[in-house]
């Protein structure tokens, strides 16, 4: 099952700005949620001349994994995380037995 939905999050700077990031997926790890996000690219791709994406744009984008941690009932903030774990995490995700074309 494919889902076309995109997971968006929205960061903003010291200074106000605003970046757009995509969350790519979710891992449970000792009791803990993260999540796998890349920054949303709005321009088109040298690749295939679209903004909608395609291989290339997504293997283009640089992910970061971030800590999930609930606030309230409904919301969730992300925050970084020992650069160690982050790419632990990181080699968990990309050898897991997840679908590459969703990964």
């Amino acid at each position: 099952m494919e889902n076309n939905e995109l997971d968006l999050v929205v960061f903003e700077d010291d200074k106000g700005n605003e970046n757009t990031m995509d969350v790519l997926d979710y891992l449970f790890y000792e009791g803990k949620e993260y999540a796998l996000l890349a920054e949303m690219d709005t321009g088109a791709c040298e690749a295939c001349a679209t903004k909608e994406g395609c291989e290339a744009c997504e293997n283009a984008r640089e992910a970061f994994v971030m800590e999930g941690v609930p606030v309230g009932e409904d919301m969730e903030e992300f925050v970084a995380i020992d650069e160690d774990l982050a790419e632990k995490l990181m080699d968990i995700m990309e050898n897991s037995a997840f679908d590459e074309e969703e990964f």
